[in-house]
């Protein structure tokens, strides 16, 4: 017996290919009449970036102007998935209706789909990976990677094409 799939949480960077595993996680959504949260991570700087600029502005400065400015990249990134959504519903109009919600977090991006993935109880957790490097084809990407590494759930790694050119524009065949 088949588990069910009843939540999907894909995971975005939003590169212009990402819409490719979108598509894949809206059709398996779609087979299983399943609920999508989609899922994107502005990444936090690392510590000695944080050490460093604490040493040139005051503390509650800095902390203000962050803030101000991940909120800034939330909304942008709101705006943008929203599009997204808009964009594919023309191929799949109940899309829409199968997005649940739409979370923007910040964090290093294997750690916050893996709370994500608790939190919000998913079954399967869809991402798409780009090749870098050498050995594009035989190693996933460092963030599916980790994902992989330390979920006990299914993962989906999609792998996105390298240019729009590959990525076909409609849902053929989804």
């Amino acid at each position: 017996m088949r588990p069910d799939i009843t939540h999907i949480l894909y995971a975005t960077d939003l590169s212009p290919n990402s819409t490719h595993a979108l598509r894949y996680a809206n059709k398996i959504a779609r087979q299983n009449k399943a609920r999508l949260t989609i899922l994107h991570v502005v990444e936090a700087p690392s510590p000695t970036t944080f050490a460093l600029l604490s040493s040139v502005i005051e503390h509650s400065e800095m902390k203000a102007q962050r803030a101000e400015r991940v909120q800034f990249h939330i909304e942008q990134i709101r705006l943008r998935l929203d599009r997204l959504c808009e964009k594919e519903c023309r191929y799949d109009p109940e899309l829409v209706k199968r997005v649940e919600k739409i979370e923007v977090h910040e964090g290093f991006p294997a750690e916050e789909i893996l709370k994500e993935a608790e939190a919000s109880a998913c079954d399967l957790i869809v991402m798409g990976t780009h090749g870098k490097g050498a050995l594009e084809h035989t190693f996933v990407g460092s963030v599916a990677r980790r994902v992989l590494r330390r979920t006990n759930r299914p993962v989906l790694v999609v792998p996105l094409p390298k240019t729009a050119n590959e990525a076909p524009d409609a849902m053929e065949g989804m």
